[in-house]
């Protein structure tokens, strides 16, 4: 079993992979706690599901591009992912906070997309994980891998290279999201593009792609 607190099927709104129709569910609980986060993961009126259920219902939506398991984070629900990522008929797309480095080890090899954070001290509010991080992006980086990084007008040039140098150090694509406040960027538009603009000057790979599906609002 596994405590699921919503199932849906939308366009996957982030990251280079916008537009493309996906079936989402999404596991109830993390390990970090972002003061931006708008995501309700809790466990409260979240439903348990069997491995099978949970099977079947994929089998329904062969017109998606993808299952993404999201969350929350839900590489804390190791266990399921294993067994329903080796079964699972669609492409596995996992959306991460990209830390648990342990947890992804034993599920690599069944994933597909992998869609990983880069946690900025300056937005999240807590102490960003480098090293946890490097390594995340070490075992990451053997499949189709991304880093999603959200930013406002308080991140430094110091998160800059930090940021740029990890993507670098794996040749991945950074994509720069702005920090949302509801349907609308929290941020001015000029300073989207001089934080682009920094991290160009660093490394070649990155776009910025803020959350469409806010902007179109869909869910």
């Amino acid at each position: 079993m596994v405590k699921v607190k919503e199932i849906f099927t939308s366009i996957q709104g982030e990251g280079p992979f916008v537009g493309y129709k996906q079936l989402f569910i999404r596991l109830c609980g993390c390990n970090l706690n972002c003061k931006y986060c708008d995501t309700d993961f809790s466990s409260e009126n979240a439903k348990n599901y069997t491995l099978e259920e949970l099977l079947a219902i994929s089998e329904k939506y062969n017109d998606c591009h993808s299952v993404s398991l999201t969350g929350g984070e839900p590489l804390l629900s190791i266990d399921f992912i294993k067994e329903f990522s080796k079964r699972c008929k669609l492409p596995i797309y996992l959306e991460t906070n990209g830390v648990l480095y342990k947890q992804l080890s034993e599920v690599i090899d069944f994933i597909d997309y992998i869609s990983a954070d880069i946690k900025l001290t300056s937005v999240t509010g807590f102490e960003s994980m480098w090293n946890e991080q490097d390594k995340f992006f070490e075992i990451a980086s053997k499949k189709k891998l991304f880093a999603k990084v959200v930013f406002d007008d308080f991140s430094t040039q110091e998160e800059i290279t930090k940021i740029t140098d990890l993507c670098k150090k794996y040749n991945i694509e950074l994509i720069l999201q702005p920090r949302m406040q509801g349907r609308t960027s929290a941020i001015d538009s000029s300073f989207m593009q001089y934080f682009l603009d920094e991290c160009l000057k660093h490394y070649h790979k990155v776009r910025l792609i803020p959350q469409v599906h806010k902007f179109i609002n869909v869910i």
